[in-house]
């Protein structure tokens, strides 16, 4: 045997040096093409430093940025789809909610539970893009319900941070019914006087966006976020026109009075303490008074 054949056994080749090599250590910035290290777009909450894109997070991360130590408890956990209309595309609904149950480790596209927030309760739920785009099913619509129903009983703040491609194809008519069902409760928050804030993420689209998302009686909205019905390809097609630069971001909403303030990542916790302190004005929400005639 050649000296050439008994050297290469101990030789590494180079498939199996980039084993040893982690993945996923550096980004690139949407905007502004910068080389991002992910350790440090960790300290800066996911924002690039070069051009102030907020990265999309995860749930525990939104939990682990706004509650305070100790407060958070999840509740209607174990709430899943049982796939009512037996529905198949490419693949099978049913093979689909398994597989994002195993991505997101979570039942649904939805987080919801009791924290507080420097010190003030509120009654929260996080939407989850990564299982199946954030869509909005029979689930999701029930656990907002019955979170608001907390908020209700509680006489707590609601909040909802939002992230979804809309309403979930295979539930069709089921998962549309949803928007009436979570418009009707926070209907009812209205009547007993309990303040509801909106946070939009981006993308916020689709029958998301045409019910609870855009209900709040404040609406906040991440820097950068996309937010609308159709996606601005389809508009379009369809008016036959070119949209104006920028169009539904949530600084073009803000300019035409559908945002009531764009805030950082990095103020988010402090912005939704002031703003809860400033509706409930310092007085118990337990006191049946509208927010608004």
């Amino acid at each position: 045997m050649s000296w050439l054949n008994q050297a290469k056994k101990g030789i590494k080749s180079l498939t199996e040096q980039k084993k040893d090599v982690p993945e996923k250590l550096w980004s690139k910035g949407p905007g502004c093409g910068e080389v991002l290290y992910h350790k440090e777009l960790e300290r800066n909450i996911w924002v690039c430093t070069g051009c102030n894109h907020h990265l999309r997070i995860s749930t525990d991360n939104y939990i682990k940025l706004l509650a305070d130590e100790n407060s958070w408890h999840e509740t209607h956990k174990g709430i899943r789809s049982k796939d009512p209309l037996k529905f198949k595309d490419s693949k099978k609904y049913s093979d689909r909610i398994v597989a994002s149950e195993k991505k997101t480790g979570r039942n649904d596209a939805i987080v919801t539970g009791r924290c507080e927030i420097n010190k003030l309760p509120v009654c929260i739920g996080i939407m989850d893009f990564d299982f199946m785009g954030g869509s909005m099913g029979s689930v999701v619509g029930e656990k907002i319900a019955r979170m608001l129903q907390d908020a209700v009983k509680n006489r707590e703040v609601a909040i909802i941070i939002s992230r979804s491609g809309g309403a979930r194809m295979q539930e069709s008519l089921l998962s549309l019914m949803q928007m009436a069902k979570t418009s009707a409760m926070l209907n009812r928050l209205r009547e007993e006087g309990i303040p509801y804030i909106s946070v939009l993420t981006n993308p916020t689209y689709g029958g998301v966006t045409a019910s609870y998302s855009t209900l709040g009686d404040v609406i906040i909205a991440e820097p950068g976020a996309f937010v609308g019905f159709a996606g601005p390809r389809v508009i379009e097609q369809t008016i036959n026109a070119e949209l104006p630069e920028g169009f539904q971001s949530a600084e073009f909403l803000m300019d035409h009075g559908m945002v009531d303030m764009i805030v950082s990542r990095k103020h988010l916790r402090n912005k939704l303490a002031d703003t809860i302190s400033w509706m409930v004005d310092g007085r118990d929400i337990s006191v049946q008074q509208p927010l608004r005639a």
